[in-house]
């Protein structure tokens, strides 16, 4: 069981060593988002910005202007609440740089909710230009960085991390395909979507139901085709993530079924329009409905089992 941020890490060092532009800016928690990996690496192209992270945004920009593929690394919470400077820098300039928030969900457990990414899927996918990708694994997490860094960029992402170590799903020759969706296992009664790193336990909780379960790591640009065909054949769907339901996956989800005019059921699980407490992160799980206990019960009372 490896963490979303470790696979970040060891991958931007992997892809570092054929790809000389490629930059990284750290803003005092280079230990704790492992882009210190990169710096150990390559010590001339790992910028440490101190505790900045509007001065970080504007560095960032400027340096993609001159082809560099820049690497901005800090808790979610940290950067997603710069906001207005990562719209007028980053997203109103198009600038192909990859902002990574890390520490996501409450899943960091006792730093508490100062520290919790929990509205930056929403804050995110709201800006024009910019796209959000979310992995589930370590290895998937490899994938999709190995993916950012050998492809030519023509607009700003914001790639999303968790803490925790999490169960590996996927096998260390994935290939991340942009804007897909991957079907775990196929079922009969619903249709589950998930996000980020409750994904195995997503598993884990319905592998007794008869369920269809897809994992989603690009957010935005969105599988449209996947979803549309998954909603018309389940009357009853689920989302699932470690974020607020309100501009989250959730809400993806229930702007497809609206845009296509499917008739189906929505149940968003995740946050709820508040902020929870400090705790550890099974806990935390355990009290706001994400624990594997908890998804088990939830799916089949909606499902009637």
């Amino acid at each position: 069981m490896k963490a979303t941020r470790d696979g970040f890490g060891e991958q931007l060092v992997t892809s570092g060593k054929n790809n000389p532009n490629i930059i990284g800016l750290s803003a005092d928690l280079g230990k704790a988002t492992k882009i210190d990996k990169f710096g150990a690496a390559y010590p001339d192209r790992l910028f440490e910005m101190g505790i900045a992270e509007n001065n970080m945004i504007g560095v960032a920009s400027g340096m993609s202007e001159y082809g560099y593929k820049v690497f901005l690394a800090s808790f979610a919470s940290f950067l997603t609440g710069k906001y207005d400077t990562i719209r007028c820098s980053i997203a109103y300039s198009n600038a192909p740089c990859i902002v990574v928030g890390t520490h996501s969900g409450m899943a960091i457990g006792k730093d508490g909710v100062t520290q919790m990414g929990l509205e930056d899927i929403s804050i995110m996918r709201s800006l024009p230009n910019m796209k959000v990708l979310v992995p589930s694994t370590y290895n998937q997490t490899k994938a999709i960085v190995k993916w950012l860094c050998e492809n030519e960029l023509d607009s700003p992402y914001y790639l999303r991390l968790g803490r925790q170590p999490v169960k590996e799903i996927y096998d260390e020759n994935y290939q991340f395909e942009y804007k897909k969706g991957i079907i775990h296992k196929e079922g009969r009664d619903a249709v589950i979507f998930s996000t980020g790193c409750v994904l195995p336990d997503v598993l884990e909780a319905t592998k007794d139901l008869d369920i269809t379960i897809v994992d989603i790591p690009s957010i935005k640009p969105i599988d449209h085709n996947l979803i549309y065909n998954q909603i018309l054949k389940h009357k009853t769907v689920f989302t699932v993530e470690d974020h607020s339901i309100i501009g989250g996956l959730g809400s993806c989800i229930s702007e497809e079924i609206a845009t296509y005019g499917v008739g189906s059921k929505l149940i968003r699980i995740g946050l709820n329009d508040i902020f929870p407490e400090s705790g550890a992160p099974a806990d935390l799980y355990e009290k706001y409905g994400l624990s594997v206990n908890k998804l088990r019960e939830r799916i089949s009372n909606e499902l009637g089992k």
